[in-house]
């Protein structure tokens, strides 16, 4: 049951009395929970208010329960499922608010796990307050997972989890600790958390073979001292060291049964180019549309399909065997205009009755004009930068070098990159592009 808890930070009794009632309300749900992850943007500010973008990924066994968990039936859309196994689906809801800060929450009940968690709690903390690096209210990391993460129990593997913030924040996770992140916080005991959002699993013994269920916090921090300052034009400053929001980033983590083989490309699937690495951004505008080529191989196992975690309408299509392509193009309908949406698959195989799972891979498709988008500065964060654009041209690349360079700076400028970037055309046809 998704409810917003519109209690500011200092009636914590009335939180306190709503979250009860939540409990309440959703004892009869059956066993099916399976993640979510939360997150908020703001936008345009006016006086001393500004509109909040909200949305959460939601997984269920079944997309039936899915959709009926919800307090208002027909509000999510679907997003993508794996059959059988779980069904992910997005709310999203915005609106004007005031320079405070407040809860926004959900309770449920997990599937059944090896670390004994029953009751999913997952409260996403919004801070409201505006900022004054970038005159607006903070907005979350952005991260995205899938409701199931498998490995066989032989194999290692890490999880990094994507970690963009669309104010340059410094972001960090940690396991939930305390009633308003977790109801049981007992974190799986075959993952081990670093504070860079990386989850690594050493092979393990066939003993450990089950369901667990990961609930973590993602958490943001300013690179500098800075002023926050409330509706009633009061203010108060927090430093480096001071989180501002928190998000819940929850999943099942599935152990299988050993591999014949953890190489991979072999039963593990494995990313080919044109495959985007991860953490990979791309910018389009909200009457665009992108398309993200996938690639994977697996030779002693039958890939099937590529799962994914990403906007709502993205849709997905396969050309062959290990070829697959995500499509979406931005709504305003949505509020998808100056947001950074992120973007997580995997491609899975079958061998006989055994599944395998490739890495995670995450991206961010940032929409609308990007300066829009504040930064602090300095900047805390570098990434790497994918483009999806087309400038045709009749000047040869032997002799119109710098003309062709030129036009490619002024695209990428037009599409929000800062104005000092310097632009270098390679001799294999690929762009770089330095501040």
């Amino acid at each position: 049951m998704i409810q917003s808890l519109f209690s500011r930070t200092d009636s914590f009794i009335m939180f306190l009395s709503v979250l009860l009632l939540m409990m309440m309300m959703v004892s009869w749900t059956e066993a099916g929970y399976t993640g979510i992850v939360f997150s908020h943007t703001s936008k345009d500010v006016q006086g001393n208010s500004f509109t909040v973008v909200l949305r959460y990924k939601f997984g269920y066994s079944s997309c039936a329960e899915a959709e009926s968990f919800s307090s208002c039936p027909g509000c999510s859309k679907k997003i993508d499922e794996s059959s059988g196994e779980w069904c992910l689906r997005e709310y999203t809801t915005w609106g004007s608010q005031s320079f405070y800060s407040y809860y926004y929450g959900y309770i449920g009940t997990w599937i059944n796990n090896r670390n004994g968690v029953s009751s999913g709690v997952a409260l996403m903390y919004i801070e409201g307050r505006k900022r004054s690096d970038i005159n607006r209210p903070n907005s979350s990391p952005k991260t995205g997972i899938l409701p199931v993460m498998r490995v066989p129990s032989n194999c290692p593997r890490n999880i990094s989890l994507l970690t963009f913030d669309p104010d340059g924040d410094h972001v960090e996770c940690r396991h939930g600790s305390n009633s308003n992140e977790c109801s049981t916080c007992t974190p799986p005991s075959v993952l081990s958390l670093s504070s860079s959002c990386s989850l690594s699993f050493s092979p393990t013994n066939s003993s450990d073979e089950d369901s667990y269920a990961v609930q973590l916090m993602m958490e943001d921090f300013p690179s500098q001292t800075i002023n926050m300052t409330y509706y009633d034009g009061s203010t108060v400053s927090i430093n480096s060291t001071s989180s501002m929001s928190r998000i819940p980033v929850q999943f099942v983590f599935k152990v299988d049964p050993a591999a014949p083989s953890c190489i991979a490309g072999e039963y593990l699937p494995r990313f080919l180019p044109p495959t985007p690495e991860h953490g990979a951004q791309f910018f389009i505008n909200v009457t665009e549309t992108i398309e993200i080529n996938i690639r994977a191989e697996a030779t002693q196992s039958v890939i099937t399909e590529l799962l994914f975690s990403g906007p709502v309408n993205m849709t997905k299509s396969s050309s062959g065997s290990g070829n697959f392509t995500l499509t979406w193009t931005p709504s305003d309908s949505q509020n998808d205009d100056k947001e950074s949406h992120p973007i997580c698959f995997v491609v899975q195989a079958n061998a006989s009755s055994s599944i395998y799972q490739s890495e995670l891979r995450c991206v961010i498709v940032r929409v609308g004009n990007i300066s829009s988008i504040a930064t602090p500065s300095p900047p805390t964060t570098s990434y790497v930068v994918v483009l999806q654009l087309k400038i045709s041209t009749t000047l040869s690349l032997k002799d119109n070098k710098d003309e062709i360079e030129k036009a490619i700076k002024d695209e990428l400028i037009r599409r929000g990159l800062p104005p000092d970037i310097k632009v270098r055309l390679l001799s294999d046809g690929s762009v770089k592009v330095n501040n």
